[in-house]
Order: structure tokens, then C-alpha cells, then sequence
């Protein structure tokens, strides 16, 4: 009887934990995006050209992680 019960209570609790799929996407984007400009920057050492082109890609970062850090605290 207590097995029967200990064995639900894990059921439940598994039930209430929210998706980590939002998680794990966002969170491989970001790898992804920081390999890509990894092998970029190792094969065109004038990588970005222009200033403008340097923002963009601190912004893509920035947003990127934000997006990963958002997605850690929601599915916690």
C-alpha cells in the first residue's frame, strides 16, 4: 500500500513540472549562434565590417540570451 502510494506521488509530481522544451530551444539557439560567429570570427578577422553590422550582431546576442535566461526562470 505505502509502495502504491509513494509511486503516485512521483506520478503527480512529475505531472506538475512545467515543459523545459522553451528551454532547451532557446538555449541552442544561443550555442548555435555563439559557435557560428566563433568559426566566422576565426576565418575573417575584419568580422563585423561595418559598426552598424556590429550592433546587429551584439543585439542578436543580447536578445538571444535574454531569451535563454527568461526561459530557465519559466520552466524552473
Amino acid at each position: 500500500m505505502l509502495h502504491t502510494l509513494l509511486i503516485l506521488a512521483a506520478e503527480v509530481a512529475e505531472e506538475a513540472e512545467p515543459s523545459k522544451v522553451a528551454f532547451y530551444v532557446g538555449g541552442g539557439l544561443l550555442a548555435v549562434w555563439a559557435v557560428a560567429l566563433g568559426v566566422i570570427g576565426m576565418t575573417q578577422p575584419d568580422f563585423p565590417k561595418t559598426e552598424g553590422a556590429s550592433r546587429g550582431v551584439m543585439g542578436v546576442g543580447i536578445v538571444l540570451t535574454v531569451v535563454a535566461m527568461v526561459t530557465v526562470l519559466i520552466t524552473a
